[in-house]
């Protein structure tokens, strides 16, 4: 009997040891999270096994212990080290607002392959190719402009494909 119920305290302490640890530190779903969800599966099922009531105050007791640690780890200050502070308020701005327009011409700061980045008007911008690839430092002339992408065809090829 005793070896039963250290067996039950053994696999849901560890399952709500891996469980906390996949919420608090691991991101994305890993080794930590499918373990925590199978030992805890298999203590209930062996809790039950030794009886209804075994079973339905080791359920219970072990979503209150999850809660309790769940809220704790919530609250306490253990986690305000190593989580991130930062607040992103920066926005991006369209390349319509910027003044781009079809005509335009420039210059590529990188490799289109298909998307790169080029300078036109002074304005670093992403730009876009139409299918092929264009090298960097290669003379430009815009298309058409699509929300933040620039789309772009080599200087030379202005008169053969508008559209």
């Amino acid at each position: 009997m005793w070896l039963d119920v250290a067996i039950i305290l053994f696999l849901m302490g560890l399952s709500i040891a891996l469980i906390l640890i996949e919420i608090f530190l691991l991101p994305g779903i890993t080794l930590a999270g499918v373990g925590g969800f199978l030992f805890a599966t298999g203590g209930i099922i062996y809790a039950y096994a030794q009886g209804a009531w075994v079973g339905h105050i080791t359920l219970i007791s072990s979503v209150i212990l999850f809660g309790g640690a769940f809220l704790w780890l919530l609250r306490s200050n253990s986690f305000r080290k190593i989580a991130l502070h930062a607040n992103v308020d920066s926005t991006l701005t369209s390349s319509r607002d910027l003044g781009i327009e079809p005509g335009d011409e420039g210059i590529t700061l990188s490799r289109l392959v298909p998307i790169g980045k080029a300078s036109i008007k002074g304005i670093t911008v992403e730009a876009k190719s139409r299918e092929e690839f264009i090298d960097e430092q290669t003379p430009v002339t815009v298309v058409r402009v699509e929300g933040y992408n620039v789309i772009v065809l080599p200087k030379e090829e202005k008169t053969t494909n508008i559209n």
